[in-house]
């Protein structure tokens, strides 16, 4: 039987456990539409009810642009070593291990300044799933090790190629780059960081199929919460 959206649902629903907070990451090349699965996830789950699921983006941990410069990476943007892999490891143990009994902060990621944000994502001690996603969360080498120990399952989103160069297109589009420019970045910058993506595929717990995937601006269901 195909997986479905309300299998995800399900699954995801499940991972806590006597009452400990559980982590689930979402890794996927750029475009693959993690965002919107994690966006939706956390909208469905959450329901009417008071809000137990959370949504942390691993965007935040981007590299500002001046450290970018200093370091001579600025045009890589986007790749691993342009994000600090062992401050968002370090968050999401801070997270997973719920010690603190107190709202967590992360930094946010504006797309419109392409910059990170402190402090721009409230994590609060009744949110028992935090739902995190990114490109690297599978990798196998440096800092991002860390990250895989703190992520109680990794789903992998995976969507046909051309669809998935067509939206990322469309999402520089959407914040300033022009045609050209856009489709210039999409296949040298993105797109090498899509095949390293690729290779980690067989790590993860579960590969989410195009038919489960739900598509960008979806409107909301009637789905229960908790």
């Amino acid at each position: 039987m195909a997986l479905t959206f309300d299998d995800l649902l399900a699954r995801a629903r499940s991972l806590p456990r006597g009452g400990r907070r559980a982590v689930l990451g979402i890794a996927g090349s750029p475009g693959a539409g993690k965002t919107t699965l994690a966006e939706r996830l956390v909208r469905e789950l959450n329901g009417a009810a008071e809000p137990w699921v959370a949504h942390v983006p691993m965007d935040g941990f981007h590299l500002a642009d001046v450290e970018l410069e200093r370091l001579g990476r600025r045009d890589r943007k986007g790749a691993p070593d342009t994000f600090d892999a062992a401050g968002y490891a370090a968050l999401l143990r801070r997270l997973h291990e719920d010690t603190d009994g107190e709202t967590v902060y992360a930094p946010g990621f504006e797309r419109v300044l392409e910059q990170p944000i402190a402090g721009a994502v409230p994590v609060e001690p009744t949110a028992r799933l935090v739902v995190t996603e990114g490109n690297y969360l599978l990798l196998g080498t440096g800092a991002w090790v860390q990250v895989r120990t703190q992520l109680d399952e990794v789903w992998f989103c995976e969507l046909d190629e051309p669809e998935r160069l067509r939206r990322l297109i469309a999402r520089h589009e959407e914040f300033g780059k022009p045609h050209d420019e856009a489709v210039a970045w999409v296949l040298r910058s993105d797109q090498r960081n899509a095949e390293l993506v690729a290779t980690t595929r067989d790590r993860a717990d579960l590969v989410v199929p195009v038919a489960a995937l739900p598509t960008p601006h979806e409107p909301p269901t009637a789905r229960a919460g908790a």
